[in-house]
């Protein structure tokens, strides 16, 4: 079958769930018997967003080939069986960096480069790369996000772009859904149509008829407003689909098959398929909704003002708390607000204690006094990342006797750099990398899925077996000059990487603390609804045993 696309866009403001629309229909689509995968196109200058900060943008996503990108493809991944690539994400930035290098080696045979046709080329050219288009793994239909909303004179070449790239494939080959919102005016009591109206105008004059509306809102829309939509959009009353809060995004492949958005784009695209089956969303969501217990994570970071920086993490403990039929209420603490003199009185009224990624200084002493709590009360700890490294800076503190022990990222020249940065690695492809202090950001990260060897007898063995893979995202590792001197004061390190000796995973003895364990990787970013993580189904399960503990413990 020739791979077919679907392009999806966006008006009226951002921020609307095109991610969650697109994965949705994903999901539909491969419930059909099709392989799917999805592409996201990000129209800000930045290369990729991993210089970017997590307020700017959310949290950076990283596949398996070590690409930074937008966090729509964690939703991706976790919506359908396709694995994401780098090819997967591009912005500008990587599409006007292409370009230029081609006019720089004289690709373009000396004439005047334009952004019609060459970049809007250039971007079809990286759109038919991420569908696979003339390789083994081409998909049957390839669904493309563009972010940003129409008339965002930055997302202006992405949409040309696709327009060219529809007439070109032919007819029966693309269909565009959009993605619009629908304000309620409370004085009038009424949702309003107009904006609608006006983003679908004004996708019309650059070329583009929507063939489906998807219309957000805080309430069902009325049929009366969707019949109103469809005359002044041109689209057919049927393809005016409603898109109202629900509880969970979970629901919404549902509620998009009920509407009959899969059947449109079927019947658009001439694809002929055995009828769509969401019975595994059903479950989920019923699961969900009937936990039989709920335990409280304390989530000790520094983005806490946007949920969206930590959304892979999020999901990975709400997955989790499935599959241990459990309603895991999630509240984060600003790390910056943590000392040794409140953090008891903070801490304690939690099942467990999650540390995350990040980077700098900033709130750098509340996430170790964290794990300093964790460690002393035998409360569940799981450090991610940073999280890894400040339980490693407190244990050599508090039990190695190394009083000054600090990482060089936040320290350069502390007296025990117990974290420190790593000349040399080997990425995901197997290629040496190095780096030092004046490298690019941009280049100088341990990226991508990579293995470790896992040693027995461990708790990270009862939950990886002999080898670990995960897919990493840091800068700084734990020195590995003080690791016998840690061994020998109790930390154990249960995990190193196969080529270099890199500590992955560090861990207290389960006699002397039930589950205390500081992993060098992001696990989130592989978790599933469907079969949750084992890092992350062994933390909630340790967080329901401490809180049943507890409640029995004499007063």
């Amino acid at each position: 079958m020739t791979t077919k696309f679907v392009f999806v866009t966006g008006g009226v403001v951002s921020s609307l769930g095109k991610g969650i629309a697109s994965a949705s229909l994903a999901a539909i689509l491969e419930s059909r018997g099709l392989k799917v995968t999805l592409i996201k196109l990000d129209p800000y200058i930045n290369v990729d967003p991993g210089t970017m900060s997590p307020f700017q943008h959310g949290e950076v996503f990283v596949t398996d080939d070590g690409a930074e990108t937008d966090l729509d493809l964690g939703h991706y991944e976790r919506f359908i069986e396709t694995r994401m690539k780098q090819s997967n994400n591009f912005t500008t930035g990587r599409i006007y960096q292409s370009v230029l290098e081609k006019e720089r080696r004289g690709d373009y045979l000396g004439k005047t480069v334009q952004v019609i046709p060459h970049v809007t080329n250039e971007i079809q050219e990286y759109i038919k790369r991420g569908a696979g288009i003339g390789t083994a793994d081409a998909v049957d239909v390839a669904i493309v996000e563009i972010g940003g909303t129409v008339g965002d004179i930055e997302s202006l070449p992405f949409l040309e772009a696709v327009r060219q790239l529809s007439l070109r494939l032919g007819p029966n080959m693309a269909a565009f859904v959009h993605l619009t919102y629908l304000p309620y005016i409370a004085a009038a009591g009424e949702l309003k149509t107009k904006p609608t109206q006006h983003t679908v105008q004004k996708l019309r004059e650059i070329g583009i008829q929507p063939d489906a509306l998807l219309c957000r809102a805080d309430r069902k829309v009325p049929d009366e407003e969707r019949e109103k939509i469809s005359l002044f959009t041109n689209v057919p009353e049927w393809g005016v689909i409603s898109m109202w809060d629900v509880d969970t995004i979970y629901k919404v492949p549902r509620m998009l098959h009920e509407q009959g958005l899969d059947g449109l784009i079927c019947d658009k695209l001439r694809i002929h398929t055995q009828p769509a089956s969401l019975k595994r969303w059903d479950d989920l969501v019923y699961e969900l909704q009937h936990p039989q217990h709920t335990v409280q994570v304390a989530m000790v970071g520094k983005y806490v003002d946007l949920s969206d920086s930590y959304k892979s993490l999020n999901e990975a403990l709400r997955h989790a708390g499935m599959k241990n039929h459990t309603r895991v209420q999630i509240t984060y603490l600003d790390s910056e607000t943590l000392t040794p003199a409140n953090v008891a009185e903070q801490l304690k009224p939690f099942d467990a204690i999650l540390v995350p990624g990040g980077f700098g200084k900033r709130g750098v002493e509340g996430k170790i006094a964290a794990a300093r709590y964790a460690r002393e009360n035998k409360v569940p700890y799981l450090g991610i990342c940073l999280g890894m490294q400040v339980a490693t800076i407190e244990y050599a503190r508090h039990m190695a006797g190394l009083t000054d022990a600090n990482s060089t990222e936040f320290e350069p020249h502390c007296k025990h750099p117990v974290i420190a940065l790593i000349d040399e690695w080997q990425d995901a492809e197997g290629n040496i990398q190095t780096r030092h202090e004046g490298s690019d950001l941009g280049g100088t990260m341990r990226l991508g899925a990579q293995s470790s060897d896992v040693a027995g007898g461990t708790l990270a063995h009862s939950i990886y077996g002999d080898v670990v893979t995960e897919r990493h995202r840091h800068r700084y590792e734990a020195n590995t000059q003080y690791l016998d001197q840690l061994r020998k004061a109790g930390l154990v390190i249960s995990a190193l990487t196969q080529r270099e000796h890199l500590t992955e995973i560090v861990e207290l003895p389960q006699d002397v603390h039930p589950w205390y364990m500081g992993v060098q990787f992001h696990p989130e970013f592989k978790s599933t609804p469907w079969d949750g993580h084992p890092l992350f189904n062994a933390y909630i399960k340790a967080a329901l045993e401490h809180q049943q503990a507890e409640a029995t413990a004499p007063a």
